[in-house]
């Protein structure tokens, strides 16, 4: 029976261990006893063990992180590609010949049109014929197409946690969709983990600090989703800021209601669109942070300012958890037909 267990188990790559996405996707599946991770790579840190980088992960991931070489093929079940945005594109078409099935962590196969992208994220698409065959990795919205996925783009931090909170009330048509602000604010962990001034102690600490405002790359994927999601054109305001904490995403989005609802009707369509989701949870209360750090879970409120007739939507996420090797883990559950909380309970 031990046998045919092990025999049954989902080999794993991890392509770009060494960062905070990959070392989480590591603390995750290190618990599993139906996944065997065979390989890990890393730029920089290649030939260097694991726990050494990571001393929590000792005596969980016995392995050295191996240099990546496109050619050096080892066959696996699942390959996660947790790398920057614009390294993605140059190893996931290698990847397919020895990797069942592909998850990527980072932007490059998130927007189907390559000229949005490359207005965006400022450099060349090299992998164009993949746009159409990636399955945007939402569970929320796109649990069927996930499962028969080959490829799956992993939504962006910032995204998930602004999609999952507009989706009930413009599929309900209660808010006008062309006059959206959203609000973020992240924990400096999003940024990853190469080491910059911006990024220092001393810079971050007791500050508040928005950036790329009305350029940021992930506006075109907030409104490509949505209007996919409800057929009509989705205009957003969005304004990033990172915060002095390490890990969590706080978003406030405003919308404009045009309808006559009390907030018991709100909820209600939130309670109806999100009856099924495991990870998502509606709140009657001010959602927070610290009840989402560590989880796989998006937690979400809603008030109604009567004054203005604004619906304003708060969503909560762990930005390395939901935001990234969480999301990628549920994406990896439906694809291999496994109960989607696996490992993420």
């Amino acid at each position: 029976m031990q046998e045919e267990f092990i025999e049954n188990m989902t080999s794993v790559a991890i392509i770009g261990a060494s960062g905070y996405s990959g070392a989480e996707l590591m603390r995750l599946l290190a618990g599993r006893e139906d996944v065997c991770l065979k390989k890990v790579t890393a730029g920089a840190s290649a030939g260097q063990r694991v726990d050494l980088l990571y001393p929590d992960l000792a005596g969980r991931v016995p392995l050295s992180f191996e240099e990546f070489l496109p050619g050096k093929s080892e066959q696996v079940d699942v390959a996660f590609v947790a790398l920057p945005s614009g390294e993605g594109m140059r190893v996931v078409p290698g990847l397919r010949s020895w990797a069942s099935r592909v998850i990527d962590l980072g932007g490059d196969f998130r927007l189907k049109s390559h000229a949005l992208y490359e207005q965006y994220y400022k450099h060349a698409h090299t992998a164009v014929d993949l746009l159409s065959e990636a399955v945007y990795g939402l569970p929320e919205l796109n649990a069927q197409k996930i499962a028969r996925a080959s490829l799956v783009a992993n939504p962006g931090c910032y995204p998930t946690s602004a999609i999952l909170a507009l989706l009930p009330p413009l599929k309900e048509g209660l808010v006008d969709p062309e006059r959206i602000v959203i609000n973020s604010l992240s924990g400096v962990s999003g940024a990853g983990r190469s080491a910059s001034v911006d990024m220092s102690f001393s810079e971050l600490n007791e500050n508040v600090r928005a950036y790329k405002l009305g350029v940021h790359q992930h506006v075109p994927e907030i409104e490509s989703v949505l209007q996919e999601a409800i057929g009509q054109r989705v205009s957003v305001s969005f304004v990033p800021h990172l915060i002095p904490i390490t890990r969590g995403i706080y978003t406030t989005v405003y919308t404009t209601l045009l309808q006559e609802v009390n907030e018991d009707e709100v909820l209600a369509a939130y309670d109806s669109y999100y009856r099924k989701a495991q990870f998502v949870r509606i709140k009657r209360q001010v959602p927070q942070i610290q009840a989402v750090v560590r989880t796989n879970f998006c937690d979400i409120g809603i008030t109604i300012e009567r004054r203005t007739g604004r619906l304003i939507i708060i969503s909560v996420i762990d930005n390395l958890v939901k935001g990234a090797a969480g999301q990628a883990i549920q994406n990896m559950n439906l694809m291999l037909g496994l109960p989607e909380n696996r490992g993420l309970a």
